[in-house]
């Protein structure tokens, strides 16, 4: 069986608008390209919960009849995109990664696939993620965990939440994917699996219509190819002008010696050392910086993550259904009710003094740059239902995300360009609060420096 090829990788988004506008391709021609792609791919990597083949292909009937007619709706027009089965999707089931019912704590459709639908995209289907989105590695035993596309000889992890939305990307499996990040769930998937995360600063985007992990750090955002794809799904969903690529020369980045721990592994330290020689080579000055409260971001990050997840979920609905939910998140679960309210008003307050002082700790510099991940995509042990197995495979997937979640700030993986032979790394960027757009316009000066990542050799994959 010969599949086709992925519409969009050759030029991106950018060149994919170009042909349907100019009528080399149509939203079905591209819509049942992607479904012919799943079929034959996904059974190995189950990157899908939900396909909905009839469905998109019925919405990309309705936006070549658009567009024949001469309605535009912009650059998204016509791309079939993935959602993390987290996020409610008209006429699709929600299942969070759980066997637990929890369609009441999601609600119907939110304000942003509200907005992928204004932008003419077309959904193709549901992405697995980790249950109730509440874990970084990608490993669910209940209801499947997906497969990294970079290594057919070994199952290796994706890492999680987000874990089938990034593997959908790197495969072409979709144009773009949707994911969320609460502690890392878009750029530690997007880091494995070889292709760009983008976590926006909290309320950027509106988050109802999907899990409530935390109220006070959830956040939507894509995952794409390319920096420059996300640029173009920035702008379309927010309105604005694609940020363009910075200017190299006279960029300052800040290196926090804490998001450099000696845990990182020689080989990724080695690329990342790289890419920042190429970086500084091109103009860009780096700098180390000491920010010694970092190491109370991830105490702070467990108080309120885990606490503000119990008090969504419910003691009662715990009770009733722990037994149905993968062991570790229901002992993580379980140990949010633990967590005694003066805990977590004193961790809330403590967040807010750091959001406070951070703004100072970017005096000069235009962005921090760290790796995502500590190490490279690790074997996936099989199912389990040990919380000691959990826990290696959870220290196994560890990587200093966290800090942009509790800090408020917008962080970014970019893929690092590597040999077919070697597995993905991300160079972390992160910026202040609601500079977005710069960090965005340094992803793609810093993606012109450095190349794009190769997409992964599938043939060991699928029915060919």
């Amino acid at each position: 069986m010969t599949i086709p090829a992925d519409p969009l990788d050759s030029g991106g988004i950018r060149g994919f608008g170009r042909r349907l506008r100019t009528g080399e391709t149509t939203a079905v021609a591209t819509t049942a390209a992607y479904l012919a792609r799943i079929a034959a791919l996904d059974p190995q990597l189950q990157t899908y919960e939900h396909v909905a083949a009839p469905a998109a292909l019925q919405a990309a009937e309705a936006i070549d009849e658009a567009l024949a007619s001469g309605i535009d709706f912009g650059p998204l027009m016509g791309i079939p995109v993935a959602v993390k089965d987290i996020i409610a999707v008209e006429g699709m089931p929600t299942t969070a990664g759980s066997d637990v019912d929890v369609s009441d704590l999601i609600g119907p459709p939110g304000g942003f696939m509200r907005s992928l639908a204004a932008a003419g995209c077309i959904v193709i289907g549901k992405t697995k993620a980790v249950e109730f989105a509440m874990s970084g590695t990608g490993a669910n035993y209940r209801r499947g965990t997906p497969r990294n596309p970079w290594d057919a000889a070994v199952f290796r992890m994706t890492a999680g939440s987000s874990s089938g939305s990034a593997a959908a990307v790197a495969a072409g499996l979709c144009g773009f994917a949707i994911g969320t990040d609460t502690g890392g769930s878009i750029r530690g998937p997007a880091a494995f699996c070889g292709v760009f995360g983008l976590k926006p600063t909290a309320g950027i985007w509106p988050v109802d219509g999907s899990f409530p992990v935390s109220a006070t750090l959830d956040t939507i955002g894509p995952l794409t190819r390319s920096a420059e794809d996300a640029a173009i799904v920035w702008a379309a969903l927010c309105g604005t002008s694609v940020p363009a690529a910075a200017t190299i020369k006279g960029i300052k980045l800040g290196r926090p010696r804490n998001l450099f721990s000696d845990r990182l592994d020689c080989s990724v330290a080695a690329r990342l050392e790289d890419a920042l020689s190429r970086l500084a080579a091109a103009g860009v000055t780096i700098v180390d910086v000491d920010i010694p409260e970092l190491t109370e971001i991830d105490p702070l990050f467990r108080t309120i993550s885990l606490a503000e997840m119990a008090a969504s979920f419910g003691r009662e609905r715990f009770r009733r259904t722990s037994e149905l939910m993968n062991p570790d998140i229901a002992a993580s679960i379980a140990a949010g009710f633990d967590i005694t309210p003066t805990s977590y008003a004193n961790a809330r307050r403590r967040q807010q003094e750091l959001m406070q002082i951070s703004t100072a700790w970017f005096d000069g510099i235009d962005a921090w740059v760290g790796p995502v991940k500590w190490g490279l995509p690790p074997a996936f042990p099989g199912d389990f239902t040990s919380l000691s197995a959990s826990a290696a495979l959870l220290d196994a997937c560890a990587g200093p995300t966290r800090s942009a979640n509790v800090l408020g700030l917008c962080a970014a993986s970019l893929p690092l360009p590597h040999a077919m032979s070697t597995l993905p790394v991300g160079l972390q960027l992160i910026c202040p609060g609601r500079a977005d757009e710069q960090l965005l316009s340094l992803a793609r000066a810093f993606e012109t420096v450095l190349g794009r990542s190769p997409s992964p050799d599938l043939s060991g994959f699928g029915n060919f």
